[in-house]
C-alpha cells in the first residue's frame, strides 16, 4: 500500500469517527496522573489507528499517546494522538482533536489534526502547502505583538512543577490581545496555521502533541521553532513557538524575560 496524506486523512477521520460517536455518553475516566485523564474512547481510537498502521505498514516505529513508544524501522516514524483534548472530550466540552504525523528519515512529511464535531481537517504534505478542508490556508499578517491574540497550555505536573508556564502567561497576557487556552495543543497549531490565533507557544509537551500541528504550520508560512529558538520541535525537553511570522522574534525576546 501507498502512504499518501490522503491515508493519513482517512485514518484521522475513521478516529474521529469513533470521537463523536462517543462524545454525548458517559465515559469511564482513569487518572494517569492528578489531572491526566484516559478515557475508553482514546484507547478505542488508539486501537483502530494502530490496527490501520500495523496491519498496512507493518515494521513502523511509532509513538503514541496511550501505547508509548512501539519499537520499528526509525526510517518510518509515526506520531498518534488518539484524543488530544482528553480533559476537554471527559468533561463534555467540544474541543478535542485527533492528531496523526508521519515522518520519513527524520523529517517530518504527513501531517492531519482532524476537529470530528466540526468536520474540520487541518492537513499538510512537506513542499506542498497547508490546507483546510481542501483550501489552502495561510497564516495571521500580524506584526505587532500588542495587536495579536496568543494561545497556550499548561503542563499535566502543574501542581508541582517550576516549569509551569504561568510566569510566561502572565508576562505575556500583558502585552497582547489576549491569551487562550484551549487544551489541545493540535488544535492550536492549526489555529495557528490558519490565522485564527496569531502564535502558540507551550513547554513540556510530547511529539505526538505537536508533530503533525507543527508541520501544518510550517507548511502554510507560519514560523516554527522551539520556545528557545531552535529549530528542533520534536526532541525532549520539549517544547514549540509556531506564530505568524511577523511576531516570531518579538515573541522569543519576551519568553526570554520570563521562561523559566
Amino acid at each position: 500500500m501507498q502512504l499518501t496524506l490522503s491515508y493519513i486523512e482517512e485514518l484521522a477521520r475513521g478516529a474521529g469517527a469513533i470521537l463523536r460517536d462517543g462524545y454525548d455518553k458517559e465515559h469511564e475516566v482513569k487518572y494517569k496522573g492528578v489531572i491526566d485523564l484516559v478515557t475508553e474512547v482514546d484507547h478505542q481510537s488508539e486501537a483502530f489507528l494502530l490496527g490501520k498502521v500495523q496491519s498496512d505498514f507493518p515494521g513502523h516505529h511509532l509513538f503514541t499517546e496511550e501505547s508509548g513508544v512501539i519499537q520499528g524501522d526509525d526510517e518510518h516514524v509515526w506520531y498518534i494522538d488518539p484524543l488530544d483534548g482528553t480533559v476537554n472530550y471527559a468533561h463534555h466540552l467540544p474541543i478535542f482533536s485527533v492528531s496523526i504525523a508521519y515522518a520519513f528519515r527524520g523529517a517530518l512529511t504527513f501531517g492531519a489534526v482532524y476537529d470530528p464535531l466540526r468536520d474540520e481537517m487541518f492537513c499538510a504534505e512537506r513542499g506542498s502547502g497547508a490546507y483546510l478542508n481542501g483550501k489552502r490556508i495561510k497564516p495571521a499578517v500580524t506584526t505587532e505583538l500588542q495587536k495579536s491574540l496568543l494561545v497556550t497550555g499548561f503542563p499535566y505536573d502543574t501542581w508541582n512543577t517550576k516549569q509551569d508556564n504561568m510566569s510566561n502567561f502572565y508576562h505575556l497576557a500583558k502585552l497582547t490581545q489576549g491569551v487562550r487556552r484551549l487544551g489541545s495543543a493540535a488544535l492550536d497549531l492549526a489555529y495557528t496555521a490558519v490565522g485564527r490565533l496569531d502564535g502558540f507557544w507551550e513547554l513540556s509537551l510530547h511529539p505526538w502533541d505537536v508533530a503533525a500541528g507543527g508541520l501544518i504550520c510550517e507548511e502554510a508560512g507560519a514560523r516554527v521553532t522551539n520556545a528557545h529558538g531552535g529549530e528542533d520541535y520534536l526532541t525532549p525537553p520539549l517544547s514549540i513557538l509556531a506564530t505568524a511570522p511577523g511576531i516570531h522574534a518579538q515573541m522569543l525576546e519576551e519568553l526570554k524575560k520570563s521562561l523559566l
